[in-house]
C-alpha cells in the first residue's frame, strides 16, 4: 500500500504546500495530491490554489513523489482541456502522474454556479467522466472518484481505480473485491489504526487529509 497526503492548498500562495511536499519526500511517503475546488468546502470566502500549477511546481522540486489532483471534477473544463493538463504535467514527470476525475456533488454545485458554469445532471456528469477517464487511463494509472452505484460500475468497466472518500472499512473491503480501490480523507483520532486496517482491506494506496503529522506517517511508511 503506498501512502500520501493531501496538500494545504486553501491559501494565498503556495509556499505551505512546498513544505509539506518537501517533508513529505524526506520522509519517504509516496506522493501528494491537490484539491480542485474553487474554495474550501462551504467557505467562499477563502482562497484555493489551482491543483496542476501547484503540483507543477511539485514535480519539479520533488524528483521522487508521485502527484494528482484529487479528485479533478467534470464540467468545470472541457475534456480536451483537461486532458491537456494532465497529459502536460506527464510530461514534466513521466510515470509519477495519476489522473484522478471525479463527478462532484451537490455539496460543490455552489462552486460552478458562482461562475457561471452549468452544474449538469449526475448522467451528464457521468458521460464527462466516462470521456475524460477513457481519454487518460492508456497513458497512466487513473482513479475515478467513487461511491455510487453506477459511477461504481462505470469505474469497473473501465478497468481503473475506484477512489472512496472517507469510507468504512468494510464499504473498502467489499468494493476491493471487485477491483482496484484507494481511499482518502482524514484517519480521525486513532491514525495508526485506520492505517492497519485500511492495509488490511488490500487497498492500492491511502491519501491522508488533514489534519495529521508527518513524521508519524512516515515512521509508519518506514515499517510497512
Amino acid at each position: 500500500m503506498k501512502l500520501g497526503v493531501l496538500l494545504p492548498t486553501f491559501r494565498e500562495n503556495v509556499a505551505d504546500a512546498l513544505e509539506v511536499a518537501h517533508r513529505a519526500e524526506a520522509l519517504g511517503l509516496d506522493g501528494v495530491f491537490a484539491y480542485d475546488h474553487l474554495w474550501p468546502m462551504g467557505e467562499p470566502q477563502r482562497p484555493a490554489l489551482a491543483p496542476f500549477p501547484v503540483l507543477t511546481r511539485v514535480v519539479t522540486e520533488c524528483p521522487t513523489l508521485i502527484v494528482s489532483p484529487l479528485v479533478t471534477r467534470v464540467g468545470l473544463f472541457a475534456t480536451a482541456k483537461v486532458v491537456e493538463q494532465y497529459l502536460a504535467l506527464e510530461q514534466l514527470a513521466p510515470g509519477r502522474v495519476h489522473a484522478a476525475i471525479g463527478t462532484g456533488d451537490h455539496l460543490s454545485a455552489a462552486e460552478n454556479e458562482a461562475y457561471g458554469l452549468t452544474y449538469q445532471s449526475a448522467a451528464a456528469r457521468r458521460e464527462l467522466l466516462r470521456e475524460t477517464l477513457s481519454a487518460l487511463s492508456p497513458t497512466m494509472e487513473t482513479w475515478c472518484g467513487g461511491g455510487g452505484e453506477e459511477t461504481n460500475t462505470l469505474a469497473r468497466a473501465l478497468g481503473v481505480t475506484i477512489n472512496l472518500w472517507g469510507a468504512e472499512t468494510k464499504a473498502v473491503r467489499k468494493t476491493a473485491k471487485s477491483g482496484p480501490v484507494s481511499w482518502a480523507g482524514p484517519l480521525g483520532d486513532q491514525p495508526l489504526e485506520k492505517l492497519n486496517e485500511l492495509a488490511s482491506t488490500g487497498v492500492t494506496w491511502v491519501v491522508v487529509g488533514p489534519p495529521f503529522d508527518l513524521d508519524q506517517l512516515g515512521e509508519w511508511r518506514s515499517a510497512h
